[in-house]
């Protein structure tokens, strides 16, 4: 017989301080024993500054399902020129709780409260080089514009058009 797995809120909290002790302020939790499992679950802890580079997973079944578990974070949807087309705030203390990205989407999230904890569930395998298309119009992780482009995901709304930047000297 397999084993249950329980998730402790110990475990959850140990999650949230080892994401604010990381330099991109995030850390996930896996559920599913191995990259190639055909679904993948995991908590994924972000902190308040964390940068998600707008992404879109390209394969037609690249749906993600997003659920707040813990504080607050926002999804937002672009267009291909990096316009806002929606934006979903997610709480755990009320409101929507968690929302399901199609495929080949244009997407985002941004924290807004400590300890914000996401649960994520969506199709497996992954694969690092398969899994993401990243946004041209927007900066790399690490790039010194990404701090603006998180400082205007916390406010942007529909119609909003992604700040510009000029990429760090290389």
């Amino acid at each position: 017989m397999a084993e249950l797995k329980i998730i402790s809120d110990k475990q959850l909290h140990r999650l949230s301080a080892e994401a604010a002790a990381c330099s991109r302020l995030r850390k996930n939790l896996n559920l599913h024993p191995i990259l190639e499992d055909p679904v993948q679950r995991l908590f994924n802890a972000l902190e308040p500054g964390t940068y998600v580079r707008p992404h879109r997973h390209p394969r037609p079944d690249g749906w993600e399902l997003m659920l707040c578990a813990r504080g607050a974070f926002s999804i937002l949807v672009f267009d291909e020129q990096g316009t806002v087309l929606d934006r979903v705030d997610l709480s755990a203390a009320g409101g929507p709780a968690a929302v399901e990205i199609p495929g080949q989407t244009w997407h985002a999230v941004v924290a807004l409260a400590p300890e914000t904890i996401m649960f994520e569930v969506k199709p497996g395998p992954y694969s690092a080089l398969t899994d993401k298309d990243f946004a041209s119009w927007a900066p790399l992780e690490g790039d010194p514009a990404a701090e603006t482009f998180v400082t205007w995901y916390e406010n942007a709304r529909s119609g909003d058009k992604a700040p510009r930047f000029s990429t760090a000297a290389a």
